[in-house]
């Protein structure tokens, strides 16, 4: 079984062991906006969506 790709919504862990929602994904698919889960604070981006672990995923629908 593959992993969940994470999208909009997802509270993740990123490369750098941040933990994170998901807030966006722009270009086309090709870039993640990722904030933190609670404080505010700065956004940041990822290209690489494999370097996004998925610890709760948003409960959505799957619409990708």
């Amino acid at each position: 079984m593959t992993a969940r790709r994470a999208w909009v919504g997802d509270l993740v862990r990123d490369g750098d062991g941040r933990r994170a929602i998901v807030t966006d994904v722009r270009a086309g698919g090709a870039v993640w906006v990722l904030r933190p889960p609670t404080g505010g604070g700065p956004c940041w981006e990822t290209d690489d969506p494999d370097s996004l672990n998925v610890l709760a995923p948003s409960g959505g629908e799957d619409n990708r």
